[in-house]
């Protein structure tokens, strides 16, 4: 089991910590929670954030709001370099208190990353203006709202299923292969699904395509190969894209980047 340790905050008066951790692909680390907010931030990388009810797909541009006593998992997609911001729980009341996936501007990017350095060299009037300022950014930051629903821990065959849809989202690979992994049959998946989430299959899957395409929209890959790794043909993919969204990966693309009003 993998689990990355909080820093002590025991013995501290600081209202912020920050940790610097890295993490390989393909690793694990299992749900855990905290007593205390969390600011999940990778500089670098890709991953999923697992909690009880949604997984949500982590790219640079993004970070996640965790409220005290959140459970969460992370897979790591590709190479993780995290830079990750502990608050104290009075002052992660003053935060959302649900689960928030939000916009990292060059400025709390910037502040994230030097409430991380000060942990080594802390200079404690120059820490507390970093952290005032975090704390006002943070609240500020514009939210995201592409999620993926996941179902109950006791529906283990159906957890598996879409853990490994997660990992490997192409429309090439067949639902009856799926549910053959899962060791269940399509019926039963397909039961499952709609009992669980509301939805079939390939509604679901088409939510994680939809987390998956955005990542790499901003991560800046060319739409041509968005499709091809999730398996459709680009016009399709466009297509498809449209019909969920509202607006073409393009559009999308150049909406998101916009500054917040």
């Amino acid at each position: 089991m993998a689990r990355a340790a909080p820093p002590d905050l025991s013995d501290s008066q600081a209202p912020l910590r920050g940790l610097a951790r890295s993490y390989p692909r393909g690793l694990y680390i299992e749900p855990h929670q905290h007593d205390w907010g969390q600011v999940l931030y990778a500089i670098s990388g890709l991953m999923w954030l697992e909690t009880p009810q949604e997984a949500l797909l982590l790219p640079p541009q993004r970070a996640v709001w965790l409220p005290p006593g959140v459970p969460h998992g992370i897979r790591v997609v590709s190479e993780l370099q995290m830079r990750n911001i502990y608050l104290r729980p009075t002052l992660a009341g003053s935060l959302d208190e649900r689960v928030q996936v939000f916009e990292v501007n060059p400025l709390l990017r910037e502040l994230i990353l030097r409430l991380v350095e000060q942990e080594r060299q802390p200079d404690a009037e120059y820490y507390s203006a970093l952290s005032n300022l975090c704390v006002l950014e943070l609240r500020r930051a514009r939210s995201q709202l592409l999620r993926v629903p996941l179902p109950r821990h006791e529906d283990r065959r159906l957890l598996a299923l879409c853990q490994s849809v997660m990992a490997q989202p192409s429309a090439a690979i067949p639902f009856e292969r799926h549910a053959a992994d899962a060791g269940a049959s399509v019926r039963t998946v397909a039961r499952l699904f709609q009992r669980s989430l509301g939805m079939g299959f390939a509604a679901w899957r088409r939510q994680v395509q939809l987390a998956t395409a955005v990542a790499a929209l901003a991560e800046g890959q060319p739409v041509s190969r968005i499709a091809h790794e999730l398996g459709y043909q680009p016009g399709s993919f466009s297509e498809m894209f449209r019909r969920e969204l509202g607006v073409s990966p393009s559009a999308y693309l150049a909406e998101d980047s916009s500054p917040a009003a």
